[in-house]
């Protein structure tokens, strides 16, 4: 008896969505098949449970031979191996290069290393996410981090262009980079309240403010060894930052800081006894801060510093965020009426990148 048989021939690359999440997520074909199956795909399809099994291995190999293209993505644009539609290669990059925010906060900060990577097992059983895709996300960060390491210019353009994520995402990875490069302290009990976008926010206000690409000029010497120009905190703008302890350490120009904020704020502040009473230990406490941000040890321990030093004083006295708001403001402003103080300019780099982080941590 002759069989009748149709077949569809074509170049075109096939991409399941789904079944591409299943694999990034890191379940096994058969894991993946059981999971298909109990979304009803069988029952809206027709198909049969030989026929899924089928599909989903062959969706499996794919996306394993796309895989080392994906990890330098302007070869996947180039090749002409797989027929893939420009949107659907836009979708694979960036999905294969998204990550979970549980994962991300738990290696935040830490070194890129075999040493971190061994920790996965341990991190894939506190968060839940599979081995493999934690494996896939920490590999992607170290991969991203290691190509964008000895590069000048922006941060976040860099990682557009070689690795063509979304604006979005590729700020993400800058704060990741740069956070990693810096070693920010980011795991103690007392910062497990902020998210990673927390964190990322003040990365990106750092990037602009703090670094050497802040500064708006190269430096003068082309050496390639000189720090990265987005990856590294502006040494000599760290230095400089000893010159704010006058602030506190000259007792007639705490007064006078303290006078001119209370003055301003008097009626304005819910908390304003509050404030005025622990007016000169906030204050020391922002600047010996800055002071202290010569030591690599200080600067990875910056975080930790602010929760203690500030969010945590004004958590104890009931601040509503708007009076913090009020007060950092003022406070900052303020410092232009001290005839007695040559430090504007610093005190303005140091003072509007640490009033949009310390805002970000005092939320609840």
């Amino acid at each position: 008896m002759a069989s009748e048989l149709d077949i569809f021939v074509g170049n075109t690359t096939l991409i399941d969505e789904d079944v591409y999440r299943l694999w990034l997520d890191g379940y096994s074909v058969s894991d993946a098949v059981a999971l298909r199956v109990r979304s009803g795909i069988l029952e809206q399809t027709g198909a049969t449970a030989a026929v899924l099994q089928s599909d989903t291995m062959d969706h499996y190999r794919t996306f394993q031979m796309l895989e080392r293209l994906l990890h330098a993505p302007p070869k996947l644009l180039h090749q002409l191996i797989f027929q893939i539609p420009p949107s659907r290669q836009a979708l694979l990059i960036e999905r294969y290069y998204a990550f979970d925010e549980a994962f991300v906060r738990e290696v935040l900060g830490k070194k890129l290393s075999k040493g971190t990577k061994k920790d996965l097992d341990d991190i894939s059983t506190k968060t839940g996410i599979t081995l493999k895709s934690c494996r896939r996300q920490f590999d992607n960060f170290k991969r991203v981090f290691k190509v964008v390491e000895e590069m000048r210019g922006s941060l976040v353009d860099n990682i557009q262009q070689h690795f063509l994520l979304s604006d979005r995402l590729a700020r993400d990875y800058a704060a990741i980079v740069f956070f990693a490069n810096n070693r920010f302290e980011t795991g103690k009990k007392k910062l497990q309240y902020l998210s990673f976008g927390d964190f990322a926010f003040c990365a990106e206000l750092m990037i602009q403010n703090w670094t050497l690409g802040a500064v708006g000029e190269a430096p003068t010497d082309p050496d390639p060894q000189a720090d990265d120009m987005d990856m590294d905190l502006d040494k000599e703008f760290l230095q400089d930052l000893k010159e704010l302890k006058v602030l506190v350490a000259d007792k007639d120009l705490l007064d006078l800081h303290k006078s001119l904020v209370c003055t301003a704020l008097r009626g304005k502040l819910g908390v304003f006894s509050e404030m005025e009473a622990n007016f000169k230990n906030l204050s020391r406490g922002l600047v010996n801060v800055a002071a202290k941000l010569t030591h690599n040890k200080d600067v990875r321990d910056l975080f930790v510093d602010l929760v203690e030093k500030f969010v945590e004083p004004c958590r104890s006295d009931h601040w509503p965020l708007n009076d913090v708001r009020l007060f950092l403001n003022q406070y900052s402003a303020s410092v232009h009426s001290l005839d007695g103080f040559r430090h504007q300019a610093l005190w303005d780099r140091y003072m509007g990148t640490l009033r949009g982080c310390l805002l970000r941590l005092c939320h609840d």
